[in-house]
């Protein structure tokens, strides 16, 4: 089929895009150009996190962009301000300052940057199973398979394993302990390459798109403990689990640990714009008090985008989108377990919030049935056949009736492309 648009489509071939046309939404819905009403079961890209045609949000742009519309990195104004003042509520004490991005690669880009400045150091630790960015510092951190076709990308990232262990591929829950060593790897990892070489380490409190693994309890302190005894920074990569996500307003805050940096976009705005943001502990800010923070951008802090992310934050506030996220979690890891004893294929369920993943042992021609059979369900998540995960990432305003509904339409189709358990 040939692909007649005149602009790229993203991680495709281009003759075998699957284009659609959006054409609104509402809540957990939206809609396309063929009349289709979808149940949004994937926030999109992971990004909705506030819901569709949030109207309120609409008009918080528009009202920033009547007062001021244009701006420059070193100007202040209230929007700009009071996001800043209330993403360092959000963190928790000892944050200190807001550095504004595009997005989430651009969040990771410049905490790298920011990493190597204070430390005076190259090395950067990540995990194999992760997803950080496609702008080349990000995505020299990524460790699945998007980094490989642009290697080689900038120096000194070291890849470790992640928390993929045997219980947690048995529907591993929070409080289960693992019996693998992988929290000691980084540390382990870090002396190994040399002790005090290692800048910092990138992790997410848990990997979304590549899997939803979620860590044992003791893995975020350990990891804490092995980054200040070597003297390097943590930063915890809250892009996609950030604002809600896994049922806190940052996924960090799971294990009581406080990193050193956080980056954020996604449910920042919600998608109605684009930015994203570092988060900066004041032990790391305080080295900028009277040395140059190398770091810029032209659209730094954009008056209209500060304003829809504002909004985002006072609708989360308002809504208390963030416990719905922790009251629907146990509902939509119920209804997925179901699920997975229904299908005639062995299948794992993990999740935390609002994010989980049904990991069944598919063949190929399996996984493009339960494709078309969602297609006619009208129901969107992340199928990936390759890494053998769906996941759900429903935006926080749905329902429990429509997650229940739409995760049983699921299931349906599931059956349909799987076959059912005898």
């Amino acid at each position: 089929m040939s692909n007649d648009h005149p602009f790229f489509f993203t991680w495709t071939a281009q003759n075998t895009a699957k284009a659609f046309e959006l054409t609104g939404g509402e809540g957990a819905w939206f809609t396309t150009a063929d009349g289709g009403r979808w149940l949004d079961l994937g926030s999109l890209s992971y990004q909705v996190n506030a819901g569709h045609g949030r109207q309120r949000i609409v008009e918080a742009i528009k009202r920033q962009a009547d007062q001021l519309c244009l701006s420059a990195p070193n100007a202040v104004f209230p929007a700009k301000t009071e996001l800043a003042q209330r993403l360092l509520a959000m963190a928790g004490p000892g944050f200190s300052k807001v550095f504004f991005t595009l997005g989430g690669a651009e969040a990771n880009e410049n905490a790298i940057k920011i990493a190597r400045l204070v430390t005076g150091r190259l090395k950067m630790i990540a995990r194999y199973r992760s997803y950080h960015g496609a702008s080349m510092g990000a995505l020299a951190l990524t460790g699945d398979w998007r980094r490989a076709p642009l290697e080689p990308l900038i120096p000194g990232v070291v890849h470790v394993h992640d928390c993929e262990c045997e219980r947690c591929a048995s529907g591993n829950r929070p409080g289960n302990v693992c019996d693998r060593e992988y929290g000691r790897e980084i540390g382990r990892t870090m002396k190994l390459e040399g002790e005090r070489t290692t800048a910092a380490v990138f992790i997410e409190p848990v990997p979304g798109a590549n899997g939803v693994w979620i860590p044992p309890p003791d893995y975020w302190p350990t990891v804490r403990a092995a980054c200040d005894a070597d003297g390097a920074l943590l930063v915890a990569d809250e892009v996609l689990t950030g604002f809600g996500r896994i049922g806190k307003p940052f996924g960090f805050q799971h294990w009581n640990v406080v990193p050193d940096m956080i980056t954020i976009a996604k449910g920042l705005a919600s998608g109605y714009a684009t930015i994203g943001a570092v988060i900066v502990h004041e032990r790391v800010a305080k080295h900028f008090d009277t040395n140059v923070l190398a770091c810029g951008l032209t659209y730094y802090a954009h008056p209209t985008a500060c304003a829809a992310a504002l909004e985002t934050m006072k609708l989360y506030e308002d809504e208390a989108s963030f416990e719905t996220s922790a009251r629907l979690g146990p509902v939509l890891l119920r209804e997925l377990d179901a699920v997975a004893a229904k299908i005639a294929v062995p299948a794992h369920v993990r999740g935390l919030g609002l994010l989980a993943a049904l990991a069944p042992q598919a063949s190929p021609d399996q996984w493009a049935r339960l494709n078309a059979e969602l297609a006619t369900r009208r129901l969107s998540l992340h199928v990936d056949g390759k890494r053998g995960t769906a996941i759900f990432a429903p935006p926080l305003c749905i329902t429990e009736e429509e997650l229940v509904r739409g995760i049983r339409s699921f299931g349906e189709a599931a059956v349909s492309a799987f076959g059912a358990r005898a």
